[in-house]
């Protein structure tokens, strides 16, 4: 007895490890290593992400993906319009982003990131897919200034596409706009499509300008409509310049000259 006890103090200790590691080797043999595994992922699984957690950033992940995907369908169809648009003019057409708008002047002025070096001059027409934005009426080395035709100084010889019956609108600072017909009686309507006039020597002719949406042949001192505005003025991101130069009006033409538009100079 007191022999077994002089070896278990001496190689007990030892032959318990050993017992222990030939348990876990037959354990680990006999399940194919389930055992180590499962006592492994209880150890780590603290360490570990949240499965949950990383489903909900791989989720958000995708949406954001979907979003810019989205936009940029979005922007290339707004450029596709543009393409496809093709008014009478005299010269090539410039693509121009719109790089800069004042909130207090929202509806006047726009800025645009090509200038002169682009080819971009004074009077040249501004349009976008839906129809006029304005001209040009500054212009330096990188970037030139457009009045939009919503601008209450802006005036536009213009015709009722339907009836010929001829006008000039001018803008009030917001997506519509005050047609002034030259006749008493003018043959317009609400729904009525309103276009350049063929007389106006600052625009080219037939270009879309807005729609009726309402008329009032007893306003002073010529009979009205107001006019929704075709073009998107209160989202413009890119449009299209047409080298169209203004030519000098002759008397009594329909549209008159914007002798009360300030030029604005810009600086680079």
């Amino acid at each position: 007895m007191f022999v077994l006890r002089r070896w278990w103090e001496r190689y007990g200790t030892l032959a318990l490890v050993a017992a222990a590691s030939l348990g876990v080797a037959v354990a680990f043999k006999h399940t194919d290593g389930a055992v180590v595994f499962e006592l492994y992922q209880r150890i780590s699984r603290p360490f570990q992400a949240d499965p949950d957690r990383q489903h909900e950033l791989v989720n958000a992940r995708i949406r954001e993906l979907q979003q810019r995907l989205a936009e940029v369908e979005q922007e290339n169809q707004r450029l596709q319009d543009l393409l496809d648009y093709k008014p009478q003019s005299t010269g090539e057409p410039i693509f121009a982003p719109v790089v800069g708008r004042s909130a207090d002047r929202w509806w006047q002025h726009a800025l645009l990131g090509r200038g002169r070096q682009d080819g971009i001059e004074i009077d040249h027409v501004v349009m976008a897919s839906g129809g006029l934005v304005g001209r040009v009426i500054s212009v330096t080395d990188s970037s030139s200034r457009i009045l939009l035709v919503s601008d209450a100084s802006s005036r536009v010889g213009v015709t009722v596409t339907r009836s010929r019956a001829m006008g000039v609108l001018r803008g009030k600072g917001s997506n519509t706009a005050v047609l002034e017909f030259f006749e008493k009686l003018p043959d317009v309507r609400e729904g009525d499509a309103i276009a350049t006039s063929t007389y106006s020597q600052r625009f080219p002719s037939k270009v879309p300008v807005g729609t009726v949406v309402s008329v009032n042949l007893n306003a002073s001192p010529a009979p009205q409509a107001e006019i929704e505005l075709s073009a998107p003025l209160a989202a413009l991101e890119w449009v299209v310049v047409y080298p169209e130069p203004s030519k000098p009006l002759p008397e009594g033409t329909a549209e008159p000259i914007e002798d009360d538009v300030e030029e604005v100079e810009l600086v680079d």
